[in-house]
């Protein structure tokens, strides 16, 4: 006769991408067995920010943005992570850029969060402005080869790719909860039981929740014009439209929902920069859900997004 087993909750947090990363197990298995997969779940974010972080000048991305014109083999997970990019450039044209890294390191996000490493921000030709056009992909050989000098960034995508990977990790589980700063997957059920309940800060008040919604076996990702605030340059933050290389105004935050973090992640991003109306069109062109808020708090939301929400 098998012993009937209460479902137990397992905690934990680590420090990884310039964020706090939260990880929550509900499930009937065994504790040491939750304490393994969960430890597998958050390597892999020490793997994704070991290759894809432009902070570290040893990492696989910044070796690759000092070779300009020559194609350089990628390890999978680069070369998964330029590819999505790069697609999801295409798709927005432009809107989401993965070669905005220079102008970046231009409003003062040029610093490492751990190690405080400075890099120096690259002077480029500006009469020959950079696009992820001048990234060729070489899906045969897996090369990546960078036509002009360029700084590429995937602080758009590394967080949700990361998510991606642990939920490889987790999935086992009868449920399962990955908050890394904001990049979210809930897995399964919680333990009532029930879809997850996620809420959405309000734009302007920190500790206050603008809208709640249900999910399970979901992403989701916000991204806000009040998460980072340019050290250099007042009232600049980091949601820098690729075009006119200046912030985004019309924007005050965007949650997508999507099937893969990376993805809600990406296009979070793609849709503050597009704005309210454009933003939401092209959500819904993705086959996406999501919310966008204006400075007026107004809310645009697309179609489908309704039946979501709490």
């Amino acid at each position: 006769m098998k012993t009937k087993h209460t479902k137990e909750s397992l905690v934990q947090c680590q420090l990884f991408m310039d964020t706090v990363v939260s990880i929550k197990i509900v499930s009937s298995r065994a504790k040491a067995e939750m304490e393994r997969s969960m430890a597998r779940a958050f390597t892999a974010f020490y793997h994704v920010e070991s290759v894809c972080s432009r902070f570290n000048n040893q990492s696989e991305i910044s070796l690759l943005s000092s070779l300009i014109g020559t194609p350089v083999p990628a390890s999978p997970t680069l070369f998964e992570a330029v590819c999505f990019a790069w697609e999801v450039a295409d798709f927005t044209e432009g809107a989401f850029d993965p070669t905005i890294g220079n102008t970046l390191e231009l409003y003062g996000f040029n610093r490492d969060y751990l190690t405080g490493y400075k890099s120096v921000p690259k002077t480029f030709n500006a009469k020959s402005p950079v696009s992820y056009l001048d990234i060729d992909l070489n899906k045969e050989e897996q090369t990546i080869l960078l036509r002009k000098p360029l700084t590429l960034d995937l602080g758009a995508i590394a967080k949700g790719l990361a998510v991606d990977l642990a939920v490889k990790e987790l999935s086992q589980f009868e449920g399962f909860f990955i908050d890394a700063g904001g990049d979210i997957f809930a897995g399964g059920l919680n333990e009532y039981e029930e879809p997850w309940n996620i809420g959405i800060q309000h734009p302007n008040k920190k500790r206050e929740i603008i809208h709640s919604f249900h999910l399970t076996n979901m992403a989701v990702c916000t991204s806000g014009c009040y998460e980072r605030l340019s050290p250099t340059r007042k009232d600049a933050h980091h949601l820098i439209n690729p075009h006119s290389r200046l912030p985004q105004s019309d924007s005050l935050s965007c949650t997508v929902i999507a099937p893969f973090t990376m993805m809600a992640d990406a296009f979070s991003t793609a849709a503050f920069i597009l704005g309210a109306e454009k933003g939401i069109q092209q959500l819904e062109l993705a086959g996406l859900n999501g919310i966008l808020i204006t400075p007026t708090l107004e809310m645009f939301m697309t179609k489908e997004m309704r039946r979501y929400l709490a």
